[in-house]
C-alpha cells in the first residue's frame, strides 16, 4: 500500500498570517492535533502542531532553563524560543522544516520517516501541490482494514493449503483425500482405512484457524491386502 491509498484528502488548513489563537481554535473545532499552514497560493508553508503550542507566554508554560543550562545556550536560541512562545502569528510559531512524501511513497517508508524524524504526520505533495496528509492514525486504520484487502477466494485457497499441511504432517493423514473450502466452510472427501483416521482428519481441519465448519465426506475402506 502507498500514501495515496490511505491519505486524508480533506485537509484543514490556515494561512501563515492567521493569529495563533485562531489557529488553535481551528484545531479544537476540528478535533485535530495539527493544522496545515499554506501561503496565499495554497502552497505548503509549514505545519502547526500541538507541540508548537506547548510553550506559550499566555499559559506561562514557556521554556525556563536553569542557570547552568543557560550558560550553554546561545543568544540566538534564546531569541528563537522567545519568538516561538510570544509571537501572535502562525508564521512565527509553525514548523517550517516539513518532511513530505509523494502519493507513491510506500507505507513502510512512511513509517520509517515517522520513527527517524519523531513526527506524527507527513503532507503528501503531488506535482508541487498539496494532495493530502498521512498520519499515524491513517497507518493504524490501514492495518485494521488489511483483512478487507484479501478476497474470499484467496482466503479459502490459503485455508486449503494450511489444512492440507496440518493433515499430511501425520502418518494417518497420508491418505487419498481432497480439501475444498468455500467462505471458510470445509468439505473433505477421499478414502481412509478406519473411523479413527476419519475422525483425526476432521479434527485437524476443525482446529485450523479461520475454518467455520467441516463436512466430512471421507469414506472408510478396508485396508489393502499386500501380495
Amino acid at each position: 500500500m502507498r500514501a495515496k491509498d490511505v491519505m486524508t484528502k480533506r485537509l484543514v488548513s490556515v494561512l501563515a498570517d492567521v493569529d495563533v489563537r485562531d489557529a488553535a481554535e481551528t484545531m479544537v473545532r476540528n478535533g485535530i492535533s495539527a493544522v496545515i499552514v499554506t501561503d496565499q497560493n495554497g502552497n505548503l508553508a509549514g505545519i502547526l502542531s500541538e507541540g508548537d503550542l506547548l510553550h506559550r507566554g499566555e499559559l506561562r508554560t514557556q521554556s525556563r532553563r536553569s542557570w547552568w543550562l543557560q550558560l550553554f545556550t546561545t543568544e540566538r536560541q534564546i531569541a528563537a524560543d522567545y519568538t516561538k512562545s510570544h509571537a501572535r502569528k502562525v508564521r512565527d510559531v509553525m514548523t517550517t522544516d516539513v518532511v513530505t512524501v509523494s502519493p507513491e511513497t510506500s507505507l513502510g517508508d512512511i513509517a520509517r520517516l515517522f520513527e527517524k524524524h519523531h513526527i506524527k504526520r507527513v503532507p503528501v505533495i503531488e506535482d508541487g501541490h498539496l494532495a493530502g496528509i498521512v498520519t499515524r492514525a491513517n497507518l493504524v486504520q490501514a492495518l485494521a482494514n488489511t483483512k478487507d484487502l484479501i478476497s474470499s477466494n484467496e482466503t479459502d485457497a490459503m485455508l486449503e493449503r494450511e489444512i492440507d499441511r496440518r493433515i499430511t504432517a501425520h502418518s494417518w493423514g497420508r491418505r487419498i483425500f481432497s480439501v475444498h473450502v468455500s467462505k471458510g466452510n470445509v468439505d473433505i472427501s477421499g478414502i481412509v482405512y478406519d473411523d479413527k483416521e476419519r475422525d483425526a482428519i476432521r479434527v485437524a481441519a476443525e482446529n485450523t484457524p479461520g475454518v467455520r465448519s467441516v463436512t466430512n465426506n471421507l469414506r472408510v475402506m478396508p485396508t489393502p491386502i499386500e501380495d
